[in-house]
């Protein structure tokens, strides 16, 4: 039999068809939180607005994505991507430091991240609210996951006997509730504060709920 052909390497400008696609994508995604992020937001922007923004067509945005929604879905994880590689690069540093301290430089990294672009803040606490249930299942999945590195924190507190040992999964939800709110208000306006005093106040909420030893522990 004949050798056969060989499949194509799929090679242009010294880039692969994957390097290609994983640069469209990315531009997508920029373009969306300029446009989901600030004005005219997710609801009001169409594809060809966002593939205008991107500097591509829509029949590539047909390649990378089915709809809209698919677009914003993938930019919610990233937004919280960067948070979390930014929280865990703060866990790693902050080891040995006693828990106030270490409390305070993991939430404190994880609000510099999230407020380095008041889009990032849009996208989290705004966009992404009542989209679909696909979307709400998404969102609520990833504030669980919050909710679980908060619980592994504790728990590592209650280990080196800095923390009253017990089941922390209620505070940690109601405080990932307090940090939404909070941060969306500041951003928004409402709040008369400077992020610094924002941060504060929630880093003081997060010690009152990882409670040292000894007290109250009948609330």
């Amino acid at each position: 039999m004949a050798g056969r052909l060989r499949a194509p390497t799929g090679r242009y400008g010294g880039r692969s068809a994957e390097e290609r696609k994983a640069e469209r994508r990315a531009r997508f995604l920029d373009a969306a939180l300029r446009l989901f992020g600030d004005t005219p937001g997710y609801r009001a922007t169409t594809v060809a607005a966002l593939s205008e923004a991107a500097g591509l067509s829509t029949r590539q945005f047909y390649e990378e994505f089915r709809t809209l929604e698919d677009v914003l879905a993938a930019l919610h994880l990233q937004v919280n991507d960067w948070a979390e590689q930014a929280v865990f690069a703060a866990v790693a540093d902050a080891g040995g430091l006693p828990l106030a301290e270490r409390a305070a430089a993991i939430f404190r990294a994880y609000a510099a991240n999230v407020t380095a672009d008041p889009r990032r803040i849009r996208i989290t606490f705004v966009e992404i609210v009542g989209v679909s249930p696909r979307l709400e299942e998404q969102r609520l999945a990833r504030r669980a996951r919050w909710v679980d590195l908060l619980c592994a924190e504790a728990d590592a507190a209650v280990a080196r006997g800095e923390a009253a040992p017990r089941d922390y999964r209620l505070a940690a939800t109601a405080f990932i509730g307090s940090v939404n709110g909070l941060l969306h208000d500041w951003n928004a306006g409402w709040v008369d504060a400077t992020l610094d005093e924002v941060v504060d106040e929630l880093v003081r909420q997060l010690l009152c709920i990882v409670r040292p030893p000894g007290g109250d522990r009948g609330a």
